[in-house]
């Protein structure tokens, strides 16, 4: 399921309580959240109130923002259980293992339609880009970066400036191929295997995610 246009809510008085319906209205209240504030705006505040629940609901049925996001566009992984997957283990593979993280969900067939259409979706609505925009950037690589740089040298749990645009040159590198292999279907890369993309964007990511010397913070 791809990002829609919000749609017309009317909010009731009170708190509705939990029942069949109750995970499904948070979806759909986060669903028209994301696209009308972005990822970085929306909160599971907001969230709950609009959906007339009592806040703690939604983290009964969803560990954070990140999971509720993940499941409003049905990518089918959590994605903070990714990213502790990747910042795990030797720093200097930190970019393999980003990038085969990303196509172990991508080239999995039951998850590509989702990606395909979340995709085509940005091209075609604002809304939809900026939410994957800021998700990737911010929750994804923003994440990637501050941890791998909090594991070597310490500091704040925020991304600097400079960490912010690394994350959003790792989201553009890993969100270009995922376009050019799956949507365009760029032969050489539809045809390519998955380790030899890791070896060859490997790398590339390695430079963003965890760089030389002095990281600004």
């Amino acid at each position: 399921m791809s990002p829609r246009a919000p749609s017309p809510r009317t909010p009731g008085r009170g708190r509705r309580p939990a029942g069949a319906d109750t995970r499904a209205d948070i979806v759909a209240a986060a669903r028209d959240a994301f696209a009308e504030q972005g990822y970085d705006r929306a909160s599971l505040r907001g969230i709950a109130r609009e959906a007339r629940v009592d806040p703690a609901l939604v983290h009964h049925y969803f560990e954070g923002k990140a999971a509720l996001f993940a499941e409003v566009v049905q990518i089918g992984v959590d994605p903070r259980a990714v990213v502790d997957r990747i910042v795990v283990g030797d720093p200097e593979l930190v970019g393999e293992r980003a990038v085969r993280a990303f196509l172990a969900v991508w080239d999995d067939p039951s998850r590509r339609p989702q990606f395909v259409a979340l995709v085509r979706s940005a091209v075609a609505h604002d809304a939809a880009a900026r939410m994957i925009r800021e998700f990737l950037a911010g929750e994804v690589f923003g994440r990637i970066v501050v941890a791998v740089r909090r594991a070597q040298h310490g500091g704040p749990d925020r991304p600097s400036p400079d960490e912010a645009t690394r994350a959003g040159l790792a989201a553009a590198q890993m969100l270009g191929v995922g376009v050019m292999r799956y949507v365009v279907e760029l032969p050489a890369l539809v045809d390519a295997s998955p380790e030899d993309l890791v070896t060859l964007l490997g790398a590339t990511l390695q430079c963003y995610l965890v760089p030389e010397g002095p990281t600004g913070v």
